[in-house]
């Protein structure tokens, strides 16, 4: 069965929680974009003004040192590790049910777009802005593991 499991390097686990990260966010800023036809455009204003403030906020202050403690769990693991590791098991009930409650949001009619579309823009903001802190990771490891001595003069 050991044969079966993908493993890979532990560092491209931080390379792909960073990619990941990117993709949900952006997603969920294409999924807010679609509501904005049906908007004035002041509500357009509002969305991207208050899912701005929102998506620093919460880049800043939880998912920036969500990124930091996976980075540093995913360093403990051994140099070859299963590539569903890049987020711990309990996560992926958690992902689950925050996306099935995205889905019953979206669609049904009990919060309006026009409150659900800060909301999307603020979260997929927040995640887009904290993968980087996976990026500059990932590139420092490889930078470190890279054979490429700059020569001082």
């Amino acid at each position: 069965m050991r044969k079966f499991k993908p493993a890979v390097n532990r560092k491209y686990l931080i390379l792909l929680s960073a990619v990941i990260w990117n993709i949900v966010g952006i997603l969920l800023n294409l999924i807010a974009a679609k509501w904005f036809a049906n908007f004035e455009l002041w509500q357009i204003g509002f969305a991207y003004s208050a899912g701005g403030v929102l998506g620093l906020i919460i880049s800043w202050f939880g998912f920036r040192h969500l990124a930091v403690k996976n980075i540093n769990r995913i360093s403990k693991y051994p140099e070859k590790v299963c590539v569903f590791a890049f987020q711990r098991w309990q996560m992926y009930f958690l992902v689950a049910v925050m996306m099935s409650m995205g889905f019953i949001m979206r669609s049904t009619e009990l919060i309006p777009k026009f409150i659900l579309a800060p909301v999307y823009v603020g979260i997929g903001l927040a995640l887009f802005l904290a993968a980087f802190v996976y990026h500059k990771e990932f590139w420092s490891l490889q930078l470190k593991s890279s054979k490429v001595y700059v020569k001082k003069n």
